[in-house]
């Protein structure tokens, strides 16, 4: 569950990323807001639980590779071989310390 909590906070991590550059309105600065709000509050949740060093490397890699694909795909920013390398890089190390890190049961 608290993996759970961790990769739904990269995904709100990415919400307010994406709404700091590209917010135009109040609402949408209203949304950036509630993103950055349940970003960490979901991150400091699972940091209870996980340890901190590899959940908050998890948060922002995962946050920062889904800004990327979203920057690609929605705002066609052009995406390189260099781009495509190190994100592979990026996912091999998060998924390498969710591998190494060991679950306490609580």
């Amino acid at each position: 569950m608290n993996w759970i909590k961790l990769i739904l906070a990269a995904l709100f991590e990415t919400g307010w990323v994406i709404g700091l550059a590209h917010a135009d309105s109040a609402v949408e600065w209203l949304i950036t807001l509630v993103s950055v709000t349940c970003s960490f509050y979901l991150l400091l949740n699972a940091t209870k639980y996980l340890p901190v060093g590899t959940a908050y490397s998890i948060f922002v890699g995962l946050g920062a590779t889904l800004v990327t694909v979203v920057d690609v795909a929605v705002y066609e920013v052009p995406l390189g071989w260099q781009k495509v390398l190190l994100i592979t890089i990026l996912i091999l190390g998060v998924i390498g310390l969710k591998l190494a890190t060991e679950e306490e049961t609580v």
